[in-house]
């Protein structure tokens, strides 16, 4: 299961985050010559796209972009919600509707969400 991307958006619509989590492993080095054999394949990949807003913060809203198998996306808004408000807001060099500079929040939603791929869902003591 994979969580594939992260955006928050601020109140007139601005991206002011945005975090891509999902990078296919490479199996090795693979060199190319002339001419390429290309073979193109139809693939029915789905994306689960959840959208979560907090009345604490109007017009604030989080986006995930996952894999639809994936669980627990509910409680994974909530503390993408807790990482924002502890890190961005409550950083003094933080204006409203600026976009997120902080090493902080980077390092804690990126834990965030490997927990949350790895158990597929978070407890209420997270």
């Amino acid at each position: 299961m994979a969580i594939f991307s992260v955006y928050v958006v601020n109140k007139a619509g601005g991206l002011i985050y945005q975090l891509d989590n999902y990078a296919p492993r490479a199996e090795g080095e693979k060199t190319f010559s002339y001419p390429l054999d290309l073979l193109l394949k139809l693939h029915d990949e789905r994306v689960l796209v959840a959208f979560g807003q907090r009345d604490g913060i109007r017009g604030i809203k989080f986006v995930v972009l996952a894999d639809p198998r994936q669980g627990g996306i509910d409680s994974l808004l909530r503390k993408i919600y807790e990482i924002y408000s502890d890190f961005a807001l409550k950083n003094p060099f933080y204006s409203l509707e600026m976009p997120i500079r902080c090493e902080l929040f980077d390092q804690n939603l990126k834990l965030a969400l490997e927990v949350a791929e790895k158990a597929g869902t978070f407890g209420p003591g997270s």
